[in-house]
């Protein structure tokens, strides 16, 4: 089975102990392509393309410029949102890293596809960015097929019969899984309410995480083992699920 995750907004850009089996990014040429077009943009253009606060724009502005000078660190130690600290990755040990690096893929509008424990530079640059690179409009065009073939090969030299999608629907549509290869499926987490089951983002995001580290821990390969999931209260609703998504309530 291949897990694939969003990237995060929140970074923790503080230093790790050295960890061995880091790995550089497959894409890294296609992401300097990007960094290159962004380091031509001043602060108050990149705040228009990232919809984002002066602050913010300001912040990347800052780290496109300082880009080959600026400490790198594990892609999965970097990212520090909601499914990131259910993720937990400064406490894997070293077996639960070796697993992750072969079942856990990251997705990132500036690098692609990554592996958890590639180096990586502080950068913000969501998948629904309208950059322009090039003929390509925007970055769902910019990456094309190459995410798609990328997971393709990895889960044909894995034998990963199943890619689990716990990303979220920006980062899920730069996959094309008619070309995949394998079955998509998306686990979907929802609270039992007065007014029906609803989606809190939060808590969908947390469980995004969790299922990642439960399966990691538990070496989870077969698709229907997932089914027995149980953390924090989430199970499996086999009368409200169908082939391509699968409902966690609680």
């Amino acid at each position: 089975m291949l897990i694939v995750l969003s990237p995060a907004k929140r970074l923790n850009e503080g230093p790790v102990d050295s960890l061995r089996g880091t790995t550089e990014p497959v894409f890294a040429e296609p992401a300097l392509q990007l960094v290159e077009k962004l380091k031509k943009l001043s602060a108050s253009k990149l705040r228009t393309l990232m919809g984002a606060s002066t602050e913010i724009a300001a912040l990347n502005h800052a780290r496109f410029q300082a880009w080959e000078e600026t400490p790198r660190k594990p892609a999965a130690l970097l990212y520090d949102g909601e499914a990131y600290r259910k993720l937990d990755a400064p406490s894997l040990d070293a077996d639960d890293r070796r697993f992750a690096q072969r079942h856990l893929r990251l997705l990132s509008g500036l690098y692609g596809v990554l592996r958890p424990y590639d180096l990586i530079t502080p950068y913000r640059l969501e998948m629904g960015t309208r950059l322009p690179v090039g003929r390509a409009k925007d970055l769902y065009a910019f990456w094309g097929g190459r995410i798609t073939a990328e997971l393709a090969d990895t889960a044909r030299r894995n034998k990963d019969e199943v890619l689990l999608n716990l990303a979220s629907e920006e980062y899920a549509k730069a996959i094309h899984p008619e070309t995949l290869g394998v079955p998509v499926i998306t686990p979907v987490f929802k609270e039992r309410t007065a007014k029906g089951l609803r989606t809190v983002m939060v808590h969908a995001k947390h469980q995004r995480g969790a299922m990642a580290r439960w399966i990691i821990q538990g070496r989870v390969l077969d698709a229907d083992a997932i089914k027995t999931y149980e953390v924090d209260g989430y199970r499996f609703q086999p009368g409200e699920s169908n082939g391509a998504e699968w409902l966690f309530a609680r």
